[in-house]
């Protein structure tokens, strides 16, 4: 019996934007990636640094130009809701380990608060062996299931709140607000020891990622069930990455030599990061907004300086993204 002749390949395209993706459990980042990839058809993506794939939630991916501002999401504080179950320890330090230790769970709301309260600030934390922290290439925690130990350093991390949500017998949630490399699965076994109980995360969602919040954020299943066009109405604009910082707007002329790379004199304070707007591009097809992203910068000395610029040929296809015209 003759076989079907093979399906056409579709072409990849050129998009240029910020999907705000729901990761499934279970999925690594690079797994996210390669299944929205293929189903937007983008000739060119990235994400926004590794999320474990026992973790669940917000994961930004970006396509185009706005993988040129990937650092800025990678570098942005998280928020994570986070399950412990208190009174047992892990080999793995959540579910997926063998109990190593059990203790009853004799705490009182004043003790939480207390140890929640001791681990708010800046505190050292040394990476556990079941992440996705990279090692010569692979993930720790590919190293941890082969039964292999790697020799790690601390890192200083930042926690800036920890709010209890609910907490009932051995079950406790919490939400934690922290810097980049925060590890949530190390603060649930340190928040355990100083219960004296111990703990252990028995489930993560990452719910924001700077100004980006999980509530705007698809499945893929809800991905793959949409048409193209409105695949591509997900996207968010490239400088949805950089909504926290100071905006700087151009004349025609300026926006130009900017482009360019040139250094331009600008009336303003000096600023670490900057993202700059101009009108749009000459060939720009209307209709288009009134002024276009072009890229980031900084201010040195009444100075402005570019970091990470688009071309012409980005700015004017990120205008023309469904999501733009109402960025």
């Amino acid at each position: 019996m003759d076989r079907p002749p093979p399906r056409a390949r579709l072409p990849r395209r050129d998009l240029h934007g910020v999907l705000l993706l729901h990761k499934p459990l279970g999925w690594s980042s690079n797994d996210a990636l390669v299944k929205v990839r293929g189903l937007m058809r983008a000739a060119k993506a990235g994400h926004t640094g590794t999320l474990d794939p026992l973790a669940s939630g917000l994961l930004p991916l970006c396509f185009g130009a706005a993988t040129k501002f990937a650092q800025v999401a990678l570098d942005a504080d998280k928020r994570y809701r986070a399950t412990l179950g208190l009174g047992r320890r892990t080999s793995t330090g959540d579910l997926e380990g063998e109990v190593v230790d059990e203790r009853p769970v004799q705490v009182t709301r004043e003790q939480l608060e207390a140890a929640c309260a001791a681990l708010t600030g800046q505190v050292e934390q040394l990476p556990p062996m079941h992440s996705a922290l990279k090692h010569q290439g692979r993930a720790l925690y590919e190293y941890a299931r082969a039964g292999v130990e790697v020799a790690r350093e601390p890192r200083r991390v930042s926690i800036h709140r920890i709010d209890i949500v609910r907490w009932q017998d051995a079950e406790l949630v919490i939400d934690v607000s922290c810097s980049k490399g925060t590890y949530i699965r190390t603060l649930a076994e340190d928040l355990g020891e100083l219960l004296g109980c111990g703990a252990h995360l028995a489930a993560l969602r990452r719910t924001g990622s700077g100004a980006l919040d999980v509530a705007d954020a698809i499945t893929i299943e809800q991905l793959a069930a949409l048409d193209e066009p409105a695949r591509d109405a997900r996207l968010l604009p490239p400088d949805v990455l950089l909504a926290g910082w100071p905006a700087v707007e151009l004349p025609d002329d300026e926006a130009g030599r900017f482009l360019c790379g040139l250094r331009r004199r600008v009336a303003l304070a000096d600023a670490a990061a900057v993202r700059v707007y101009g009108p749009p591009p000459a060939g720009t097809p209307a209709p288009h907004p009134a002024r276009a992203f072009l890229g980031s910068a900084h201010i040195t000395a009444g100075e402005l300086i570019a970091d990470r610029l688009l071309s012409p040929q980005e700015v004017r296809a990120a205008l023309q993204a469904p999501a733009a015209a109402t960025a």
